[in-house]
């Protein structure tokens, strides 16, 4: 059993500050292999995200703390949709649906997301990849 609260939050939290990359997950499933993929993500300001997609799963964000703007794309590179999430705004999440490219920015430090996808786990392949 894992209890989510501020205490979790801050230590994955300060365990993205202390990455070079600036965000830290925290997984609630067992095994790359399980078949839902839970996960705490937390965020800071200035980690890079490529433009991306899933090709075979949707990928659901739930902001948890602090705030992200989420910009989703056309295959041709033009922006479908963006959004910014804050709880404090009434704007908890979005569900993205399977193939749809997307990427995100962090807003506010200390930000922390709560990330579900259908596994196995699957890492982005450069065909998956929007390039700029």
């Amino acid at each position: 059993m894992v209890k989510i609260d501020n205490a979790l939050l801050d230590k994955v939290g300060q365990r993205a500050k202390e990455s070079p990359r600036l965000r830290m997950n925290f997984n609630l499933h067992e095994r790359p292999d399980s078949p839902v993929q839970r996960l705490l993500n937390a965020l800071e300001p200035g980690t890079i995200f490529p433009v991306h997609r899933h090709r075979h799963t949707d990928e659901t964000y739930i902001v948890l703390r602090g705030a992200i703007r989420l910009i989703l794309y056309k295959e041709d590179k033009t922006i479908l949709e963006s959004c910014i999430l804050d709880p404090c705004d009434g704007n908890y999440g979005f569900n993205i649906p399977a193939g749809t490219f997307h990427n995100l920015e962090v807003l506010d430090k200390g930000t922390v997301i709560f990330e579900v996808k259908e596994g196995p786990y699957t890492p982005v392949t450069p065909e998956d990849i929007l390039e700029n």
